[in-house]
């Protein structure tokens, strides 16, 4: 049996199964890779927003690590909430020299808008985390957060991941879910990522959008999915239109197996359609 890349998420958990460790560990499985996880905040949530969050001691989350990394040898990894500044002072210097590829979301709020950083955990993460990154995933909102500057035009976009590049990430994923009608990734039926690279090239990638409420943890997800590609030894950018592909899918097919909220994606279904290709 051909073995299977292990991918690494330290990240917080979600209860109904759709976004954070949950999430994770399902696309990992789905895309066949080994997951494993370093649980940073217990979060009682669901896909109508969050209760609660229980921050986990940073000694205990770089003993989690201590174990993997005697257990496993790690092929690439991602975080996702971070949650505070001692969790991440914590795990900046694990990332720093770390030996496999690494995607950061930078998770500052929740999909029904709930806060998931700490406000003084906003310098450390632009300042420790961002520069250990292969890639970071942020949507708009966290891309604005991370660079301070306000992006409504290609120009800001531009100004605003400049500023993270400078900071230190390699690559950087602008998602393009949460642009207005008139912005630089808006567009009536379609919308368009921006993948920029250290080089200082830049991608537009353009996809159908899928008008669905099933979209809890989307974010986990794709970081999840590109991690995985790249612990199979894929480049960047292949791991990225891979995550992407993969995503696309699982939205397109997704459902409802809760009461509220919003659902989450198919992992099943994004899996079988990146199988098919």
């Amino acid at each position: 049996m051909r073995e299977f890349p292990n991918i690494l998420s330290i990240a917080g958990t979600d209860p109904s199964g759709g976004a954070g460790i949950q999430a994770d560990l399902k696309t990992a499985t789905v895309l066949k890779g080994f997951g494993l996880s370093v649980i940073t905040a217990l979060v009682a949530q669901n896909g109508a927003g969050v209760k609660g969050v229980q921050a986990v001691p940073p000694s205990f989350v770089l003993l989690q690590l201590e174990a993997v990394f005697e257990g496993f040898k790690v092929h690439a990894a991602k975080t996702g909430m971070l949650c505070n500044k001692p969790i991440m002072e914590a795990l900046a210097p694990v990332l720093a020299k770390r030996c496999y590829p690494l995607v950061v979301d930078p998770v500052c709020v929740s999909q029904s808008g709930h806060k998931l950083i700490e406000d003084d955990a906003i310098e450390v993460l632009r300042a420790r985390i961002v520069p250990a990154a292969d890639l970071i995933t942020p949507n708009l909102p966290e891309a604005e957060t991370l660079s301070g500057v306000k992006i409504d035009s290609r120009q800001s976009m531009e100004r605003a991941v400049d500023k993270l590049l400078k900071a230190g990430a390699k690559a950087v994923l602008l998602k393009g879910g949460h642009f207005k009608a008139g912005g630089p990734g808006a567009g009536g039926d379609s919308l368009t990522d921006f993948l920029f690279l250290g080089d200082g090239s830049r991608l537009e990638l353009v996809h159908e959008r899928i008008e669905t409420n099933n979209n809890h943890g989307t974010g986990c997800t794709l970081s999840a999915a590109i991690a995985t590609f790249l612990g199979q030894g894929h480049g960047l950018e292949e791991a990225v239109r891979r995550g992407q592909r993969f995503l696309h899918a699982a939205l397109a097919t997704s459902f409802h197996p809760g009461l509220i909220g919003a659902g989450p994606v198919n992992f099943v279904g994004g899996a079988e359609a990146e199988f098919r290709q």
